[in-house]
């Protein structure tokens, strides 16, 4: 099953010109730097209230190739291990204060929060044509403040789009429940109400993680969603933006203005882009 969705995803990438995909990516994702350092995750977008792909974080990295797939070389340049915790262990790019025993462990406690961070999606696999239904996404781990959920049709960096391409209709506002079990509206409520709240994209404040204690975080969102009206299989897949240097006490350095500060800096490489299985809908 992996090997045919990577050989799917590889056509995709050739058909569609992946290399124009990626300049956008990279252009759109240094713009976005260029505005505010909090504009970019692990400080999540709260400027920006509206649907997103993951081609616009191009500061962050994949940890699998299959995230990349029909990229070639470019596929393995954008894995965790060579994009990040590489400068880590050779100390370049604001990584070189702290000492190589440091930085080893830093690399640990990185990876140990990478595992410990997960997404899955649920929902009815048949449904009828315009029926009405719940989708929901489940998120652990994340370093935080922030983290970032939204629904795609592709497990793809460069190639997905939110589900809305596939046909599907958000029919409300995303019902978000952070790690402490209570209800968020306030990220939502910075757009304004005239123009729908129906997005494919949310953050999620108040997530906290630390990889020194093994504590992780949590959070679910549910989304409402109206069929496409033709019938067939669709996809569905869950994306989850989030960081990893303020989920542990090596990662980030203390401003007396702007708090905690990822150690390898905002245009840094720190942040990761993860997908969930994709689930196929049939509708019919």
């Amino acid at each position: 099953m992996r090997m045919v969705r990577r050989e799917r995803l590889t056509r995709l990438a050739r058909m569609t010109g992946w290399a124009a995909r990626v300049a956008v990516g990279a252009v759109a994702g240094a713009g976005l730097l260029a505005g505010s350092g909090a504009w970019a995750y692990p400080g999540g977008t709260p400027h920006l209230q509206t649907d997103a792909a993951p081609y616009c974080a191009s500061c962050h990295s994949s940890r699998s190739e299959e995230a990349l797939a029909g990229t070639g070389a470019r596929a393995v340049k954008e894995l965790a291990a060579n994009k990040h915790l590489a400068l880590i262990e050779n100390g370049k790019e604001g990584y070189e204060k702290l000492t190589p025993a440091e930085r080893l462990e830093l690399v640990r406690q990185i990876k140990a929060l990478d595992e410990a961070s997960t997404v899955s999606l649920n929902a009815q696999p048949k449904v009828k044509p315009g029926e009405i239904f719940k989708v929901t996404v489940d998120v652990t781990g994340g370093a935080g403040p922030v983290v970032g959920v939204g629904l795609l049709d592709v497990a793809h960096r460069w190639l997905a789009r939110p589900v809305t391409g596939e046909g599907f209709f958000v029919v409300k506002p995303p019902d978000i429940i952070g790690q402490d079990f209570k209800e968020q509206t306030r990220w939502l409520e910075r757009r304004p109400e005239a123009l729908r709240r129906n997005l494919t994209f949310v953050n999620v404040l108040g997530i906290h993680s630390n990889a020194s204690k093994g504590e992780w975080g949590r959070a679910q969102v549910v989304w409402t969603l109206q069929a496409p009206q033709k019938p067939g299989i669709y996809s569905l897949v869950a994306g989850y933006w989030y960081g990893t240097e303020k989920g542990s006490p090596l990662g980030y350095t203390e401003d007396p203005v702007r708090g905690k500060m990822v150690r390898g800096g905002g245009a840094g490489h720190s942040g990761r882009i993860l997908f969930s299985d994709s689930f196929k809908v049939t509708v019919q």
